[in-house]
Parts: C-alpha cells; structure tokens; sequence
C-alpha cells in the first residue's frame, strides 16, 4: 500500500484516523493498540506472509530488551544483536555471500529464491538500537503494545526514519497524543502534500531520464558522454526527491496523529563537503551508524590512522546495509574515501595554515562555490555505483562520462522517446528547488505558525492540501504504474 495510492488515501488513512481518535476518547491503551494492529494491516498489504516474522521479531526483542534492562547483562545484549543480525544477514545477505563462495570455489550450492521482507532493514535497525539503549542506558518499555508501536508504526515502518525509543515512547504516554487536533490534522495535511508533490511531480518527473541511461547501460547499449552525465543528474535528484518526499509524507501524517518524527533531510544538496553531506542526508541512518558503530569501533580517540580506518569502515558497511551486491560495497567505499581525504586535508591545511588574513566576501563565495561544485561532482559520481545494477553497467556509465563512449549522439535517449534538452532544463529547475535555502522543514515550520490560532487559516490550508492530495493521487494513478518509492529495497 503505497502513500501514493488512492487506496491509502482515501480508504486506509481516513479509517486509521477515525479509529484513533474515537478509540482514544475513551481508552489511550485502545488507541495505541487500533493503531500497533493498523501498521501491521499496512504491512500486511505488502507482504502477508512476512507479517508474522515481523511479530516474531518484535516479540523476541521485546522480551531481551526487558531482561537487558532488569540485569544490564550484556551477554543479554550480543545474544539480541546476533539474533538481529543473523535474521538480517540471511534474508539480506545470504544469496549475495553464497553467489560469491561458488563463484571462488566453483561449486554451484543454491538456497533458492529468498524473498527480502520490505523495511527489514530499517525494522532491525530500529530494534538494535534499542537493544543497546537497553544496556548502556538502561532503557525499559513496560508496555508491550507502545514497544510493538513503536516498532511498526506505519509512517516509518518500511522506509524510515531510523527512531529511537526515547523519541517516541514519551509521546504514546501523552494524553494529548489522543485527543484530536484540528490544527494539527491541517499541517500534518500540508506537509503531506508537499512530500506527495516531490514524490509525483519531481521524482517521478525525471526518472525516465535516469531509468533510460541506467537501464540502456545495464543492457549494453552504448551512451554518449552527455548522456550519462544526463543519466547521473537526473538520478542523483530522483532519489533526493523521492526519498525526502516519503520523509515529507512521513512527518505530516505523524503530525495528523499528534506525533513527530525527527526530520530526516536537511537540504544536503547544499553542503560543502562531504563530512557536511552525510550531516544533512539521511540524517536518522548517519547519526545510527555515527552512534553505534564509528563510535563502537574507537571513533576518533585512537589515533589518525585508526580514526581513518573506522571511517572506511563505517562508510562500507553502510553501503552494504543499502544492499547486497558490489555496487552498494563500492559506494559506501567510495563515501569512505572521501571522508577519509577530507579528514586529512583538514589536518595538512591545519598544520599549515599561517596568520589568519581576513578574506574578502568575493574570496570566501568563490571558495564556498567551490567546495560547493566539488563536493556535489563527487556526490553525483557516487551515485552512479548505488543506481547501477551491476558493477558492468556502471562501469560503462563511467566510461561514458569519462568522454570513452562511441555511441551515436543521442540514440539512447532517443530510443526512449526522451531529449537531452528537455532533460537539462528539467534537472536545472530541480538542481534550484533541491538547494533553495528554505526546505521543506522550515516550510512546514512556518506553515505551523500560519495556521495556529487562525481558524479561517486552518479551514483554508486544510481544503487547499485535500483538493492538491486528490489531484496528486489521480495523477499518479494515471499513469497506470506504480512508482514506489527507491529506498523500499533497502
């Protein structure tokens, strides 16, 4: 059941919401629980068979997560993280680590098809995390109902944000979480749409350009150098809009239940370096593998060459927790080097540096630009290994963008019914909206300050999202293919 549908919209949300709410009136521990049974019937429209391995899980951490936090045992806390991990890493990894054994050692073993249960990945994530808040913090959920909530909870269950349990627990044993808010329903309606529009206008705007380069790569077609560099660009702000767009939709139907989710986004197409980039994107998974894994591994307290080494290392494994092929390994080494160059740059530059003179303003925008360009010419590199299917196909794209292709001008693009120059222009208006100062949390910010305490406000803003919504969904639906959204495979 996508966000995009008009199943979700208008059958699924409206009786979520109705529930909730009449439920709570009476009972808050009902209401926890329509909504804890809600976010597995919307799991459920995904994947039936997987709705009782997500129980399973929940159940089984749920039960180690209050032993850890009665006795602080961490032989408790290696048991439920291996578990965790071993659950992950068959579903996830298993296909991939036993293609590449036969591969070394010629044999031919087969596990045969295993399925990728949708949003294991942030799930598992998700219950890791407080697991260790268990042990370090001593961290406990009395109630089972708020724990499989938080769990599921049908915003972010399948593509994010990575919560923590001191985010959300607080804001289920509120009464005021129960109690219906029109005001709150209006900007929750608002954000909603604006994370809809990123999703339907924009992402799905441009993909065919990024899917035409990526997908003739894939089979073997020969791109020319404007292509790929055309195909690149125009999948670097696919996924920006797409994934921030679920993050959009996210936080407004949390706001119509009176919840908030921590802001995933923060304009990263902005940032100067790379250090900066990971700060801004993603900003639930960067801080999850700063905090519980750079920072487990030593951080930065043993040295430079040990520091460097837990940044590679972090960076990689990021890569492989977005999936399992060679592509995502590369990617994530890639993102690791940069750190790392940047880290040492950042010292040499230090040791280096003579009295400080006072730049001019035209000196300082150059070197912001800059450090602006560059660090968005190595975001858009590296993401031709996370889009590519193959470490073949991108290999041709890079080729390509490297000026050693040999196709005719144009004719993969053209095969597909697409023109460069209609592409160009549509990623330099994306490119503007993607690094316009005001994003989309201080739009929703200011549009919160809009409506409180002005009912015509909230009237309006309120008729103005539904009519957009509807528009949006029909649009979508339109098209006659679902587009779900890119970080649904991780």
């Amino acid at each position: 059941m996508l966000f995009t549908s008009a199943l979700f919209a208008w059958v699924y949300l409206p009786i979520v919401l109705a529930g909730f709410f009449l439920v709570g009136r009476w009972s808050e521990r009902g209401a926890a629980l329509w909504l804890f049974l809600a976010s597995l019937v919307f799991y459920a429209a995904w994947m039936p068979e997987f709705t009782l391995l997500l129980l399973a899980s929940i159940t089984f951490n749920y039960v180690v997560g209050q032993r850890i936090g009665a006795v602080r045992s961490r032989s408790w806390l290696v048991f439920g993280v291996t578990i965790n991990l071993v659950l992950l890493a068959y579903f996830k990894y298993a296909g991939f680590l036993l293609a590449n054994f036969n591969s070394l050692t010629g044999f031919e073993w087969n596990l045969g098809q295993i399925v990728l249960p949708i949003g294991i990945s942030f799930f598992t994530f998700t219950q890791i995390a407080f697991l260790v808040d268990s042990y370090a913090k001593g961290v406990r959920e009395p109630s089972f109902v708020h724990y499989g909530l938080f769990v599921t909870y049908f915003p972010h269950l399948v593509a994010g944000p990575v919560l923590h349990h001191s985010q959300m627990m607080p804001q289920f044993a509120r009464s005021e979480t129960y109690r219906f808010d029109f005001t709150n329903l209006s900007i929750g309606m608002g954000i909603f749409a604006l994370g809809l529009f990123k999703k339907v206008i924009l992402a799905d705007g441009i993909s065919p350009y990024a899917d035409a380069v990526f997908d003739g790569a894939e089979s073997g077609s020969e791109l020319t150098s404007e292509e790929a560099w055309l195909g690149a660009l125009a999948y670097t702000l696919q996924l920006y809009f797409d994934f921030s767009g679920y993050s959009d939709m996210a936080v407004g139907l949390s706001w119509m239940l009176n919840i908030r989710l921590p802001f995933n986004f923060n304009s990263p197409y902005l940032a100067t370096n790379i250090g900066e980039f990971w700060r801004r994107w993603h900003i639930s998974l960067s801080a999850f593998l700063r905090d519980y894994l750079y920072i487990t591994l030593g951080g930065n307290r043993r040295g430079d060459v040990r520091r460097y080494a837990n940044l590679l290392t972090t960076m990689i494994l990021g890569g492989l927790w977005h999936g399992a092929s060679w592509s995502f390994v590369l990617w994530g080494t890639l993102h690791g080097l940069y750190l790392v160059i940047q880290q040492v740059w950042s010292r040499l530059s230090a040791k280096g540096q003579k009295p400080k003179v006072q730049p001019s303003s035209a000196q300082s925008l150059l070197v912001k630009v800059l450090s602006w360009g560059l660090t968005m010419l190595c975001v858009v590199f590296a993401w031709v290994l996370f889009r590519s299917p193959s470490l073949d196909g991108a290999l041709s794209v890079y080729a390509a963008m490297l000026g050693l292709g040999t196709a005719e001008p144009g004719t993969v693009l053209w095969n597909a019914g697409l023109h460069a120059s209609a592409g160009w222009l549509i990623c330099a208006i994306l490119t503007a909206v993607a690094v316009w100062p005001r994003n989309s949390n201080e739009l929703g910010i200011s549009l919160r300050v809009l409506v409180q305490r002005h009912e015509a406000r909230v009237t309006f803003v309120t008729g103005f999202s539904v009519a957009l919504i509807c528009m949006l969904i029909l649009l979508n639906n339109s098209r006659g293919v679902a587009g779900a959204f890119i970080y649904f495979n991780f």
